[in-house]
């Protein structure tokens, strides 16, 4: 992150000068665009010249594009970027925190079309980057398990970084990938971040030796108690020489009993996602610390539905014992 603007810049002979005193142009082209967004967000609340000269859309078009270099690439999301309502400042400050809760019911109709703009760093070098935009409205989408796979079961993405062996390579795509995944609905200029930016799991594929790098987004579903996970899946090999190539990247909708969601179900809590409130604290920590707590209602749902199961199989014995001793009764006293 950028350092913080100050509101006084030292002068040479040792008084200071006011941001007054300083001309806009110099603050907007060697200051102000150097900034990242929640920097230039933060610089906007320090007075009213910052304020107006911060608010400019050119500066946060450059910033979003900078973000998510998916949304530069592609014509269209460069033209959605400026249209949302607020320009781009809008579409940044509803993509980059998290999703922290969801209205229980939406007014609005259901997106037609869902935009997906992906892009994955590692060691903070830009190795994917993808827009694929789906239909909603076909039977199949919405009667079939929920799913966005960016690449083809048999395709593969090189990239310039290199892999390491063994359980290096788990180490270092924990601490090194960060990935964003921004789901935009273009009709109803709706957007939302559905990654958790850092990884909340790594692990090596038994089969393929491939390593597998889980990022995922805890959404509201029903009511509160009623937790969904949005995950995303990259996986990761090694080629010859140790270049590192993408095979997979996907997302999928379940619930807390491992079941994954149809499109019909995924869209409505989609929908709400994209409608809820944004949260303020730093993406990586409030990221892993909703992972965790889903990760441990799930653990607790298992088990009660494990003791409920358990109560019951109890209870069909001792009616079965009760019914075959009754019977032995009435057959030997007949």
């Amino acid at each position: 992150m950028s350092p913080p603007l100050s509101a006084t810049v030292a002068a040479v002979d040792g008084g200071s000068t006011t941001l007054s005193d300083v001309h806009a142009d110099i603050l907007e082209a060697h200051i102000l665009n150097r900034l990242d967004g929640p920097t230039l967000a933060a610089a906007s609340c320090a007075s009213s010249v910052l304020h107006s000269l911060s608010s400019q859309d050119h500066l946060w078009t450059a910033i979003c594009h900078s973000t998510w270099p998916s949304t530069a690439a592609d014509p269209r999301l460069r033209r959605l970027v400026s249209a949302f309502p607020g320009g781009p400042r809008a579409f940044f400050s509803l993509s980059f925190p998290t999703i922290l809760s969801s209205p229980s019911a939406s007014l609005a109709p259901p997106p037609q079309e869902l935009i997906s703009a992906v892009d994955i760093n590692y060691k903070g070098n830009l190795i994917f980057s993808k827009v694929q935009e789906i239909e909603t409205v076909t039977g199949w989408f919405r009667c079939s398990p929920f799913r966005i796979d960016l690449l083809d079961p048999k395709e593969t993405v090189p990239t310039a970084a290199h892999l390491l062996e063994g359980d290096g390579a788990c180490t270092s795509l924990a601490e090194e990938m960060t990935l964003s995944w921004v789901l935009i609905d273009p009709n109803g200029l709706r957007v939302a971040s559905l990654s958790s930016h850092r990884p909340v799991a790594v692990h090596r594929h038994w089969l393929t030796g491939e390593v597998q790098v889980k990022f995922a987004t805890i959404l509201s579903a029903s009511s509160v108690s009623e937790l969904v996970q949005c995950g995303i899946v990259v996986t990761c090999g090694g080629a010859e020489g140790g270049e590192m190539h993408v095979s997979e990247v996907s997302m999928q909708v379940e619930d807390m009993d491992g079941m994954n969601l149809t499109g019909k179900d995924s869209l409505v809590i989609l929908q709400r996602a994209m409608e809820g409130k944004r949260g303020n604290e730093r993406r990586e920590e409030e990221g892993r610390r909703r992972y965790k707590e889903y990760l441990e209602m799930k653990r607790e749902r298992r088990e009660r539905k494990l003791r409920n199961e358990g109560t019951l199989d109890k209870v069909c014995v001792a009616i079965g014992v009760s019914l075959f001793a009754a019977f032995c009764c009435c057959f030997l006293f007949s």
